[in-house]
């Protein structure tokens, strides 16, 4: 399975597990297995260090304890749409593993002249302001 055009993931890292799909049904529901249960062990795969750091950073509740992603995916009929969805799933889950989060804003000091700038302003706005009181003798 291919993520970007560095990272590749071996069909074998990842089980993917035909089940019984929940929720109402018709003739079909106690005789096909259409749900999947696909399970990709993080720490045990060939991703890269950094990426697997990140993946395991993110408090995502699909993933136990000892680091395996857990997704079930039962949005459809049929087991060849569901397992796709399944797979679309995890390359969405690990691309968010490789991108970098953004460092940190440095702070920074207004200039002087942007300081001087902004108290003149305020004051032209004052005396704009100022004439439109009421004229008191």
């Amino acid at each position: 399975m291919n993520i970007n055009h560095r990272l590749y993931i071996p069909d074998n890292e990842i089980i993917i597990r035909a089940t019984r799909s929940g929720g109402p049904g018709g003739q079909n529901v106690n005789k096909l297995n259409s749900a999947v249960h696909l399970r990709f062990n993080i720490p045990a795969s060939s991703l890269p260090d950094a990426v697997k750091e990140r993946l395991l950073a993110q408090n995502d509740r699909r993933v136990s304890k000892d680091g395996t992603l857990i997704i079930k995916a039962q949005q459809h009929r049929t087991f060849e749409k569901n397992r796709e969805d399944a797979l679309k799933r995890l390359e969405d889950f690990i691309k968010r593993g490789t991108t970098r989060p953004p460092l940190p804003r440095k702070l920074t000091r207004p200039t002087r002249a942007s300081q001087k700038k902004r108290m003149e302003e305020k004051l032209r706005r004052s005396k704009i302001k100022k004439l439109r009181q009421k004229i008191t003798f």
